[in-house]
């Protein structure tokens, strides 16, 4: 960090602190934060003759103090624990203290105080290290993806060294890239110093500006180079003893590197012998094992029989990794396991009763799984890619640039096709060149990088992603085209020799920078921003300058991947980093601009992953750009909405009181989250899926006239066996000051059996994961024999902008329903949602709605519980789904339980407004009948079998 950067950083981090006092007499505005940045800028004058930049820095604070954050939700088991972790356990701690100040250099003090809260939790979960005898806690944390999880493990890490733990082991991955760039951040973060190949205290960094005292320099057994990890050779000379500082491991996850450490463990450290097992075991000093990513590796892929009493067979032989990591816990009497993951699926499909003699348990989270709350400034899949509605997807930030020149649409083949060798050679219109998107996003590239130096940012880092195969030999061509095309642009850009070129980048500038920014500022503005004004002249002076400053990497997992960005600190690096499976998971990318991303995967886990994108943006996020493909977006988008749901539950299960193991019940039977690798969900045998307490919808029917017919059939049967409907065709419902008008009929106490016939009659898509009508109708069965689901409430809706509908009985509609549509699936008729929480309280009473709509206010108001001026918070004025389904189920003071009624939803679609391009579709003049239903919670624990075998699985597209 050069002088005049410092400068700004300690006047920032001055008026901050007085910005924090002047919080407790009133609100911070901008005049406010600015009176701040000038007294602070006199403070710390320093000798430089440049004006300090007040307005970047009154910028930069604005943007600190618009941040919150919501509050962690926690399944947890208690099980042997006891409770320990107070304030005057807290008192002396040093480690925690130092990183607490260095954080708080460049984040909120909101943000710090909620990682300082979120960490006590976690490490409050953990068994106290000085406590005695034979103890074992091991949980997860789910973060979301590049959210900050090393921040957060970090500050464990510090607290939890603090606090007694004398052994830390932090299991970084699988490749050198990801070590490395974890062995950085802790040194800055618990270290104090740089790590050297002596094993020395090297140069002091990060929080030694706070506290450098050498009695509390922890001990590292690794270093930051590419052959820093841990080698059995360097760390027979260590010396370990209870009354020594911590001891720091940062070690791949490579059966090398575990083996030689468990040996290490058991020759060096251990200090007594099971007098049983014959086991060597560490009996003095507590060991906390931090397992980043760890869906990844970590899970043992292998089935383990359990008879049927519950017993495991001992003579199961976990998986390599598994093993190796459960062996190391398992030589130790006290022990603390926390997994950390931004896609847990795996993780809670482990089995519980999993234990081998020689690994003890596995890695199960059996003490708690705590579910991070993101900052308000986080940019996740929701964010970028909205959310379904009705009216079909909405919010998302304007950043998506759709691409499909890589393939060719003509002749098999192109630029980058779907499936290919590592052979192939990508030829763009018969050339080894780049396709015309890759050119142009190297561009915006550019064109981001140069307003970053205009905004004040040019000492940050900047960086483009190029993801297009997961091939080594095909990246390197790849390089090698992104390399020229990279140095064409210089040389039109510095010699002035191409004209159209520099009148393509003010194009480009200002047709989709400049009203991207003005877009992005009106959907951010609470979070980021606000923006200055660059003019194109401003921005053509800058970018010969910052064109000489772009790098081009192929990142092939050495560390010195991740070390390029600790060492250029005098000037931000600007690199543009081509890779595949490297860059997959856990990698970040430092100021992540621009994404070229082409790959394909059907797994959820790994593709949300895949996305290096998400993360905070502060100050820039109107400059990023993703190139990719209209179905890339199209699964992210599905992405988003299944997490938000996942994420629901999980609140609501911690509400209840729920433990791991609920949870882990819970995921297992969900209808939508078939999530990850056949291998770790054990499917060999078939999945249990359970609809309570759920919405499903179909958005995407067939396009088949023959197929829509007999929906459309099945739909008038049902309504002449209902009779004549109760209400419609318009109708109010009592919903206080709030007005409700619905079009359409409703038919209230139906018998199951109607329900259950229309269900075996109508056909849903083969492909569809949401809404499988033949295993709807055998849940209802099976829940009416359980008493519930005995009574149903059916409702045809009507709609506007379509064309009239006449059903059975001449029951009229005076118009179908329209719903945008995806063009470009032809062979499917797909769209948005279809149904909102108005439709799903239909069947409720006035007191049964204000019940829930009470219920989501108390959850938004407590997920908003940290923002800074409670008249920015709209509260919502009608019930989420969530909050309906729950009221329903469980009831409220008042309202009794309604678990006996089911809510059928109808809806009549007009093809001919579609918007598709199958004209069978178009031609179509009756309805195409889409349906919804509604489930109640229930703890019946009613389940049918869903067959999932692993071709299914290796053909898994998306969910509708």
């Amino acid at each position: 960090m050069n002088d005049k950067e410092k400068q700004f950083t300690d006047v920032v981090t001055v008026a901050q602190t007085l910005l924090r006092k002047q919080k407790e007499k009133g609100d911070i505005t901008p005049l406010v934060i600015k009176d701040k940045v000038i007294l602070a800028a006199g403070m710390l004058g320093g000798d430089s003759d440049e004006p300090f930049d007040v307005d970047r820095a009154i910028q930069e604070l604005v943007r600190r103090f618009s941040h919150w954050i919501g509050k962690d939700a926690s399944l947890q088991d208690d099980e042997g624990h006891i409770q320990w972790l107070n304030a005057a356990r807290k008192k002396d701690w040093r480690y925690w203290q130092r990183y607490q100040t260095f954080l708080e250099k460049k984040m909120s003090v909101e943000v710090v105080g909620a990682l300082d809260e979120s960490t006590d939790n976690i490490l409050g979960r953990l068994e106290d290290p000085v406590r005695k005898g034979v103890w074992d806690r091991r949980g997860l944390v789910v973060g979301h993806v590049q959210s900050g999880k090393t921040a957060s493990y970090t500050g464990l890490v510090c607290k939890a060294a603090d606090a007694g733990y004398k052994i830390i082991i932090v299991l970084a991955g699988l490749h050198n890239n990801l070590r490395a760039q974890t062995q950085i951040r802790l040194e800055e973060g618990f270290l104090g110093y740089e790590t050297s190949a002596s094993r020395d205290p090297g140069k002091p960094i990060g929080v030694a500006e706070i506290d450098s005292d050498p009695s509390i320099h922890p001990h590292c057994a690794t270093t930051r180079a590419d052959n820093g990890d841990f080698r059995q050779a360097v760390a027979a000379h260590f010396a370990i003893s209870p009354e020594e500082r911590p001891w720091l491991f940062v070690v791949k996850k490579q059966k090398t590197v575990l083996t030689q450490l468990l040996k290490w463990i058991q020759n060096h450290v251990a200090d007594t012998v099971d007098k049983d097992t014959k086991r060597r075991l560490v009996t003095k000093l507590p060991l906390l094992v931090i397992d980043d990513e760890a869906d990844n590796a970590s899970v043992d892929t292998g089935e383990q029989v359990i008879d049927d009493n519950g017993n495991p067979d001992e003579e199961h032989q976990p998986k390599t990794i598994n093993s190796l990591i459960r062996k190391i816990l398992h030589a130790f009497e006290r022990k603390a396991y926390v997994g950390y993951t931004a896609t847990p699926f795996a993780n809670i499909f482990i089995h519980r009763q999993g234990e081998t003699k020689d690994e003890g348990p596995d890695l199960y989270p059996k003490a708690f799984i705590i579910n991070l709350a993101a900052p308000s400034n986080y940019v996740g899949p929701a964010k970028i890619f909205g959310l379904s509605t009705p009216e079909g997807r909405t919010e998302g930030l304007p950043l998506m640039r759709p691409i499909d020149d890589h393939i060719n649409k003509e002749t098999p083949g192109g630029w980058m096709p779907v499936k290919h060798s590592k052979e192939h050679v990508p030829l763009f219109n018969g050339q080894e060149a780049v396709p015309t998107s890759l050119r142009k996003a190297i561009q915006a590239f550019a064109l981001a990088c140069a307003a970053r130096e205009l905004r004040g940012q040019g000492n940050e880092h900047s960086s483009m992603l190029v993801h297009v195969t997961r091939l080594v030999q095909v990246q390197k061509h790849v390089t090698a085209q992104v390399e020229n095309a990279l140095r064409k642009l210089k040389q039109g850009v510095t010699r002035g020799t191409d004209p159209s070129l520099i009148i393509e980048l003010q194009e480009l500038w200002e047709t989709d920078f400049a009203p991207t920014t003005q877009a992005v500022s009106a959907l951010s503005a609470d979070t980021d921003g606000p923006y200055p004004p660059l003019s194109w002249k401003d921005i053509a002076d800058k970018l010969p300058d910052v064109l000489e400053d772009i790098a081009v990497r192929m990142i092939n997992g050495s560390a010195k991947d991740a070390l390029d960005y600790a060492q250029q600190t005098s000037h931000g690096l600007k690199v543009i980093a081509v890779g595949g499976d490297k860059l997959s998971r856990g990698l970040t990318l430092e100021g992540l601009c621009t994404s070229y991303f082409v790959r394909t995967t059907k797994m959820y886990d790994t593709l949300m992953q895949m996305g290096r994108w998400f993360g905070y943006r502060p100050g820039y996020v109107d400059l990023c750009r993703l190139y990719t493909t209209h179905d890339l977006v199209e699964w992210f988008g599905h992405i988003a909405d299944a997490s938000e749901e996942l994420r629901a539950e999980f609140d609501d299960m911690a509400e209840r009181g729920a433990t791991p193991m609920d949870y882990g019940l819970k995921v297992q039977s969900h209808p939508v989250m078939l999530v990850t690798s056949p291998l770790k969900m054990r499917t060999s045998k078939p999945l249990l899926l359970s609809f309570s307490g759920e919405v499903l919808e179909t958005v995407s029917l067939h396009t088949e006239t023959k197929v829509l017919n007999k929906n459309l059939e099945t739909t008038n049967r049902l309504i002449e066996r209902m009779g004549a409907p109760v209400k419609g065709p318009v109708f109010p419902l009592d919903r206080g000051e709030l007005k409700q008008q619905h079009k359409g009929w409703l038919w209230e106490s139906i018998p199951v059996d109607h329900i259950a016939e229309f269900f075996d009659g109508y056909l849903t898509r083969p492909e569809s994961h949401k809404v499988n009508s033949k295993l709807l109708s055998q849940f209802i069965k099976d829940m009416a024999g359980k008493g519930e689901l005995t009574s149903w409430t059916v409702y045809l809706a009507g709609g506007s902008g379509g064309n009239p509908a006449t059903f059975h009985g001449g029951l009229l509609l005076e118009s179908m329903l329209t719903r945008t549509t995806n063009t470009e699936k032809l062979d499917r008729y797909s769209f948005g949602r279809l149904l909102s929480p108005r439709d799903e309280a239909i069947d409720m009473s006035f007191p049964a709605w204000e019940a829930a709509l009470a219920h989501t206010r108390a959850k938004k108001v407590k997920t908003d519980a940290a923002v800074p001026q409670d008249g920015d918070v709209k509260q919502p004025d009608s019930p989420s789904g969530p909050s309906i389904r729950k009221i329903k189920g469980e009831g409220a003071a008042g309202v009794l339980p309604a678990r006996d009624r089911g809510l059928l939803l109808l809806y009549p679609l007009d093809p001919s407004k579609s918007e598709s391009q199958n004209p069978e579709l178009l031609s179509r003049t009756t309805p195409a009948i889409g349906i919804g239903v509604c489930f109640p919670v229930s703890n019946a624990g009613v389940k049918v079998e869903y067959l999932v075998d692993h071709k299914y699985w290796s053909e898994y597209g998306a969910s509708e």
